[in-house]
């Protein structure tokens, strides 16, 4: 199979790791190629351009990697092309035209936007969990956010950070209904080399379904911080609580914790799931190598993947949320981070958890 990496940067060699990775452990011939604006001390072959990319090299999947800045350009190039396409999260940003990239990717054969966090043993056992016992969401409610003051990787803004969020709500309780934006308070700054006034933290309402969402996700939190809490009642109407926390205290350990309280306080728990994977070589890529796989195999026989790809209908509608967000937040006067007269910026050989 051939890849193509549009953007060999923090993310493209994710990519290439885990497409690399797959491919030894389940012997399939893989042959990686990238798109850059120079070259890299890599061994992949080079291309300077998307269109000769495509041309001379063929490939079977394409990977979107760039900075999600340039993600509607990027995917405007690849108007026409048949094969698989992977696109780093978001889709595009608030300012991009939606219409143009949708045309663009119509000849596609498959296409999954990356929700990694979908590919969670801890959030695929409360998806199931939900559906089997037929559980009424009756509120919910996250923290999301890391600290990415002074990265060097130009950015959206925060909406990047907030689709993890938004995207297992509805995901983990798919017939709770529609998630519709109610109200949104942000604050901007100087957080990012991509401006003086980035939207970096938001907190918002709405509704998924009938069952009220309160959210906060931030781009400046000081640590990383990935949570979810969900309270649902049964078929019997008892109330039941749910929380997910995900990259504590290393990338890819999460935890999941399902409980009911009795009418003295005491806790019954239903259901607990440490996930603590360790594999050599996976360091961070754990639950990316498995949408790797999945892509892989559909790529080259069809099979269906172990779960539903985060589909551009999927992205399409995140989108248009991540939109809103960004055009209706209510902010104050901009904060400042930087005082001095240049930056003290984050190096991009960082360690991978403190670039994650």
């Amino acid at each position: 199979m051939k890849i193509l990496i549009i953007g060999l940067g923090y993310a493209g060699r994710r990519f290439q790791r885990a497409f690399e990775h797959v491919g030894t452990t389940c012997a399939i011939p893989v042959s990686l190629a990238y798109v850059g604006r120079r070259p890299k001390q890599t061994t992949l072959r080079y291309f300077d351009r998307i269109d000769g990319a495509l041309q001379d090299f063929m490939p079977d999947i394409v990977i979107v990697s760039v900075n999600d800045i340039n993600h509607a350009a990027v995917l405007e190039e690849l108007a026409g092309f048949r094969g698989f396409v992977i696109c780093e999260k978001p889709l595009t940003t608030p300012t991009d035209d939606l219409a143009n990239v949708h045309a663009s990717l119509a000849n596609v054969s498959g296409f999954a936007l990356n929700l990694v966090e979908r590919y969670s043993d801890a959030s695929r056992a409360l998806r199931e969990w939900v559906a089997r016992h037929d559980w009424q969401l009756v509120r919910a409610s996250f923290h999301w956010g890391k600290d990415r003051i002074n990265d060097y990787r130009p950015t959206c803004g925060v909406t990047s950070e907030a689709i993890h969020a938004l995207d297992l709500l509805s995901w983990i309780c798919p017939a709770a209904g529609p998630l519709c934006l109610g109200g949104v308070l942000g604050i901007r700054s100087d957080f990012s080399i991509s401006g003086n006034a980035v939207l970096d933290t938001l907190q918002l309402t709405a509704t998924l379904g009938d069952a009220p969402v309160s959210g906060y996700s931030s781009f400046v939190n000081i640590v990383r911080q990935r949570t979810l809490d969900f309270s649902f009642v049964d078929r019997d109407d008892l109330l039941i609580h749910a929380r997910l926390v995900f990259d504590t205290p290393q990338w890819d350990h999460d935890h999941l914790r399902i409980w009911m309280r009795d009418t003295d306080g005491t806790e019954l728990i239903l259901h607990e799931l440490a996930i603590s994977p360790s594999r050599p070589g996976l360091e961070t890529l754990h639950k990316l190598s498995q949408l790797c796989l999945d892509v892989l195999q559909w790529a080259m026989h069809q099979r269906p993947p172990s779960q539903a790809f985060a589909s551009l209908e999927t992205a399409f509608t995140l989108q248009g949320l991540l939109n809103e967000l960004e055009h209706q937040a209510l902010t104050p006067p901009s904060a400042h981070y930087n005082h001095g007269e240049t930056r003290a910026l984050l190096a991009e050989d960082s360690d991978l958890e403190a670039l994650g």
